[in-house]
């Protein structure tokens, strides 16, 4: 059985109606990951004609790096969900305050506050 744990009121601006609409957009995100996935997996069809064996490589070669998009987004939404239930979800991974409602309410399975992100996004 799940415990789907809150995070107490004093650490965070989200409440429980907050939490059960983030889950739900991270379930969504996460079945939407996994039939992208599905779909990229499949068979792609090329003529021996080589016009269309170049179209084919490159339409592989963007099949396979959406393929690694949508497994890392995958990976942190399901991050995300396991957040929720040990009730560390809404804390920022490096400084460990509260991410903004805002934040999360646009991105969901956000890892850290707007201000660490950009940090993190300014290192080399």
């Amino acid at each position: 059985m799940v415990n789907h744990r809150t995070i107490d009121d004093s650490t965070t601006n989200l409440s429980a109606d907050d939490l059960a609409a983030l889950r739900e957009s991270l379930h969504e995100q996460r079945l939407f990951r996994q039939e992208q996935l599905r779909l990229l997996a499949g068979p792609v069809t090329s003529r021996t004609e080589d016009r269309l064996r170049q179209r084919a490589a490159a339409q592989i070669e963007v099949r396979v790096k959406l393929a690694a998009s949508a497994r890392m987004v995958l990976a942190d939404v399901e991050a995300a969900l396991i957040r929720m239930d040990e009730g560390s979800y809404g804390r920022c991974d490096l400084c460990r305050r509260p991410i903004e409602r805002e934040r999360l309410m646009i991105v969901p399975q956000a890892r850290y506050c707007a201000r660490c992100q950009q940090v993190k996004e300014a290192q080399p």
